[in-house]
């Protein structure tokens, strides 16, 4: 067996191995990081023996530095700038003054309570400043905290990677060279970082350039054009100072995703992919080399040291980071939860394991172990309780509000304004420049742009908004937009409006994530338009929820009545479909008014009432007398009209509606006129319009 035949062996076993892992982890939603320490530790030569990184020699480091440029570059390439710019300044504290709170607390828990000693106590605090977004990506994406929460966490692992990782060479290089003056510290510090800063700025913007420029180049050039890019502004900024180029990677991501560049929505999947093999294949692998022997031998206190950096000095560090900030007690008290340690922490300090002991320093491996143990106790601990404090403290994309509206229609508007009404955010896209321009004078934020561009989503908010509703006139684009919409950014609820004849159960589409109306969006904008609806509230009783239930049902099946919006617990959400209605709810419904339009001229008009609790009886009377209005005769239906017109007397008094009518004491709307449509006073009224209930 050559030397050859060896190493693609390890290699091929790595990659299995990863790849395994990261699918038993996606169908036993566990944290992946735990099954990839599993499977490499078990395959190292304290497992099974297949396994033996240092088969590699210093083609593993070069394959860790590579990997980790790569990890960084995408976590940069991820960040939502205009989310980060809402909570910069509290992200701007945690990479700064919470960098030397941990690297302080951190070396005095190692060194007190794991008795190590200072040197080697705060080489391991420098390792384990850092959380990275390889394992806090893939947990808020389990847990979906809400956005503010998760762009907080998401931003401190990408930028505190680089700043942790240049700083933990620093102490190393105090260690080595003996010079422990802060002369010697933070120069070395600022000017790795400047020289990364400005070699991946200046790279990236050129990067930007060229792919905004070479329309010739196919998507899986450009995507191959910015990893070449990417290796090569990280082995021009290793070249200029060392470990510099880890702050240029990240930079240059950042710089990337500022630039809009083109297809940027395919480049990030296609990085993303990247990032999850190499995690897959470091952990493996540093897993592999870690010495079970070594962690066991640790003691007593080094697991103290860990818990206090978990229920001390991270929280301290969160507390002292936003004390200024306008994050709520329950944000600070998960941010203080989680700080997960990751591939950065695992990969240099198994790099700086080997490099202490080619020195002849020993705690190298003391150092390598600790830090493994840090990333087990965190990943699980804080991975497996992540989502029962999320929900305990009410801080799951669950409770997201806000609503994106695909469909710039009265339908459409009529929901945005519910929504507008409470102060939550709606955003509407559409291609009519008309209603769009109509609906911005109206105060939305709108976009007069095709939803079926991923751009266009994405900076309408749409990773931290609620709900998704597609509610064009056309039922197939409805189903394309919000298939694309739930694939991509998950929103909590997501909506496609589709035509009652639709049938979509043969579709193979992501479906199941969608809820999807039946209603013929043309014919209720119709009825809106003409003023032939009635819009009201009625509140769902504990003693009636059965027959209010199969009341509402048959008016909606009948395709007579759309329950819009349902209020339950100070909450709105859409309740375009039939859902599970209970007791004490408040449901917003719109009720087809088929009063014809000479008899509305004839009787003063008519105006859909301001929203106002209704009572049952007229949903009820509706269904019943349904069949009644159907074989209602013209010559009826004329009489009706004059008996209307005979009963108009006097205005009535009331306040004024949205239309500049006025709410009767009922509930009912009045007529431009002031003339009352309370049916119990309008007779002909309720024979010519059996919706209403008197």
């Amino acid at each position: 067996m050559n030397t050859s035949f060896d190493l693609t062996l390890q290699i091929v076993l790595t990659v299995l191995a990863g790849i395994s892992a990261q699918v038993l982890a996606a169908y036993l939603k566990l944290p992946s990081i735990i099954l990839l320490l599993i499977f490499g530790v078990s395959l190292g030569p304290d497992g099974i023996g297949l396994l033996n990184p240092k088969m590699l020699g210093v083609g593993l480091e070069v394959i860790v530095s590579l990997c980790v440029a790569l990890i960084l570059f995408e976590g940069g390439l991820s960040l939502e700038l205009r989310e980060v710019g809402k909570v910069s300044g509290s992200l701007r504290n945690l990479i700064t003054l919470g960098t030397f709170i941990t690297l302080l607390g951190g070396g005095m828990a190692a060194h007190w309570l794991g008795e190590f000693p200072w040197p080697i106590a705060f080489l391991y605090a420098s390792l384990v400043v850092v959380t990275g977004p390889t394992v806090v990506t893939p947990l808020l994406r389990q847990v979906k905290v809400e956005r503010k929460v998760g762009t907080l966490l998401e931003g401190e692992g990408v930028l505190i990677d680089p700043v942790g990782a240049i700083l933990a060479v620093v102490v190393l290089d105090i260690i080595l060279s003996g010079d422990t003056g802060l002369t010697f510290i933070v120069p070395g510090l600022l000017l790795r970082l400047s020289v990364g800063a400005a070699i991946g700025g200046l790279g990236g913007v050129l990067l930007g350039f060229f792919l905004k420029r070479a329309q010739f180049l196919s998507e899986e050039l450009r995507n191959l054009v910015v990893l070449a890019g990417l290796w090569g502004l990280f082995g021009l900024a290793q070249s200029v100072r060392g470990e510099s180029g880890l702050m240029a990677a990240v930079t240059a991501g950042i710089v990337v995703r500022s630039l809009s560049i083109p297809d940027e929505r395919l480049l990030r999947r296609f990085k993303g992919q990247l990032t999850i093999f190499s995690v897959s294949v470091l952990f493996v692998l540093l897993a592999a080399d870690l010495s079970i022997a070594s962690v066991f031998e640790l003691g007593r206190g080094s697991l103290l040291t860990v818990l206090a950096l978990m229920l001390l000095i991270r929280p301290l560090n969160v507390w002292l980071c936003t004390w200024d900030s306008d994050l709520t007690w329950k944000q600070k008290t998960f941010l203080s939860w989680i700080s997960p340690r990751g591939i950065v922490s695992a990969s240099v300090a198994s790099l700086f394991a080997i490099l202490l002991t080619e020195r002849g320093i020993t705690g190298g491996d003391s150092i390598k172990a600790l830090v493994f143990l840090t990333i087990m106790m965190t990943v699980l601990i804080q991975g497996l309780t992540a989502r029962w404090l999320a929900q305990l403290l009410g801080l799951t994309s669950d409770s997201a509000t806000g609503v994106v509206i695909v469909g710039c229609n009265p339908l459409g508007l009529m929901i945005g304004r519910l929504f507008k009404d409470r102060g939550e955010s709606v955003v509407i896209i559409d291609t009519d420049e008309e209603a769009c321009r109509s609906a911005e004078a109206e105060g939305f934020r709108v976009y007069i742009s095709s939803a079926l561009d991923a751009n266009v989503l994405e900076d309408a908010g749409l990773s931290s908004i609620g709900t998704f509703l597609a509610i064009t006139n056309n039922g197939e684009v409805n189903s394309v937009v919000a298939d694309r919409a739930a694939a991509e950014f998950q929103p909590p609820r997501v909506f496609a409006v589709l035509p009652r004849e639709t049938d979509t159960n043969n579709k193979p589409t992501s479906r199941d994530a969608l809820l999807l109306p039946r209603l013929s969006v043309k014919t209720w904008n119709s009825y809106i338009k003409d003023n032939r609806y009635e819009r009201g509230e009625i509140q769902l009783t504990q003693s009636q929820l059965e027959a209010q239930r199969d009341r509402l049902n048959k008016l909606i099946r009948n395709g007579d009545m759309i329950p819009l919006a349902l209020q339950r617990d100070e909450k709105l959400d859409l309740a375009l479909v039939n859902s599970d209605w209970r007791a004490g709810d408040r449901l917003t419904y719109l009720l087809h008014d088929p009063t014809p339009q000479l008899l509305k001229r004839l009787s003063g008009g008519r105006s859909p009432s301001r929203l106002a609790v209704e009572p049952l009886t007229k949903a009820d009377k509706a269904a019943a007398t349904a069949e009644t209005a159907a074989s209602t005769t013209v010559k009826t239906m004329a009489g009706a009209a004059a008996a209307t017109a005979a009963a108009v007397d006097s205005p009535a008094e009331a306040g004024t509606d949205a239309d500049g009518s006025e709410p009767n004491e009922t509930g009912q709307g009045s007529d431009q006129n002031g003339a009352d449509q309370n049916p119990s006073q309008n007779p002909s009224a309720v024979a010519a319009d059996p919706q209403i209930d008197p």
